[in-house]
């Protein structure tokens, strides 16, 4: 009898323990959860508990959230790094309209269509909207993936896909982050307008001395287009979605950015028919838009020949990104609504 009680009794101090290991930790996810929901480590907006009004310095992917959400902007370029030399301020001065530059490298159009979603949820009636459908919007991916990692939950519409964004370690080192930046009385920050030079670190790394690099931009892309690269192009409908939700008056300007000319196709190739027809898409679905524009500026001649105004195939230097910022704000002004 005693042996039975024993037993017994040991089983039920498992199950005490069992229970409180649990209740434990379910008390230490919860009490992280609010902590870092009350933080917000990057300062999505949706806990406004600790926000300062300035940006934290980080990396594009994440200061995106601060940055498009705004209320001070009433523009946005979005894309990757090849519109990441478009300078905000330029636009700016030459529209009299806010621009932030939302451009995240190394991202596709499922990533950029998500940001501009976030502005828009944050900005309902923009002034205008920059776009950059570069050769990346060209996949036939239906789910337009991304080898890239991009943190989809920071700018998720959904609760739950936020809070389980948060539980990651390497969010929970932002969290601790975040709040030895709010206690320094001086604290580092961040342009407001996202503008990121790249030019400095293509120099670092030899871009326009050393030949390995020269021998890489000339080199000539092959007659057949990539693997994914045919079509359809479901990028093209999502953009259309997208379109729907911008309202009539904004300006939505959409830009094919510049490449050196040994990164086009040869005309009459596979891979001109290929991009043309991913082209004609895109201008497809832009054209639902009432005041949008196309800029093609993925065109031979002598701008694409100049070898002084390109770092590699499909990255360009301030020269030449000048003028495109010309072009668009130019293209802006054109469509914008005329004043009462």
């Amino acid at each position: 009898m005693s042996g039975r009680a024993t037993e017994g009794e040991g089983r039920a101090g498992w199950g005490g323990f069992a229970r409180l290991l649990v209740g434990t930790a379910t008390a230490v996810t919860l009490g992280y959860l609010a902590l870092a929901y009350a933080v917000d480590p990057y300062d999505s907006g949706r806990s406004t508990l600790l926000s300062v009004g300035a940006v934290r310095p980080q990396g594009p992917r994440t200061a995106a959230a601060v940055r498009g959400r705004d209320p001070a902007f009433a523009g946005a370029v979005i894309g990757n790094s090849h519109i990441q030399l478009i300078e905000p301020e330029r636009l700016t001065r030459l529209t009299r309209i806010p621009f932030v530059q939302l451009a995240i490298p190394a991202t596709g159009p499922g990533e950029q269509l998500g940001v501009l979603d976030w502005f828009l949820r944050h900005h309902p009636a923009p002034a205008a909207i920059v776009l950059a459908p570069d050769d990346f919007w060209c996949t036939d991916d239906p789910h337009l993936a991304n080898n890239k990692p991009f943190p989809f939950w920071l700018f998720a519409r959904d609760l739950p896909d936020y809070l389980r964004g948060l539980m990651r370690y390497a969010v929970a080192q932002e969290v601790v982050g975040r709040i030895g930046w709010l206690l320094r009385t001086r604290r580092p920050l961040a342009r407001s307008d996202g503008w990121w030079d790249y030019e400095p670190d293509y120099l670092g790394l030899g871009f326009g001395r050393d030949a390995k690099w020269e021998a890489t931009r000339e080199t000539p892309v092959p007659d057949t287009p990539d693997p994914g690269r045919a079509g359809p192009f479901p990028a093209a409908e999502r953009l259309r979605a997208a379109l729907a939700r911008v309202p009539a008056e904004t300006a939505v300007v959409a830009v094919r950015p510049p490449v050196y000319h040994a990164g086009l196709p040869r005309p009459g190739s596979p891979r001109a028919a290929a991009e043309a027809a991913c082209a004609a898409a895109i201008a497809a679905a832009l054209a639902t838009h009432p005041r949008s524009a196309l800029l093609d500026w993925r065109r031979d001649g002598e701008t694409a020949r100049d070898e002084a105004l390109f770092f590699d195939r499909t990255h360009y230097r301030h020269p030449l990104a000048r003028r495109v910022a010309e072009d668009i704000a130019a293209a802006i002004l054109r469509l914008r609504p005329p004043k009462e």
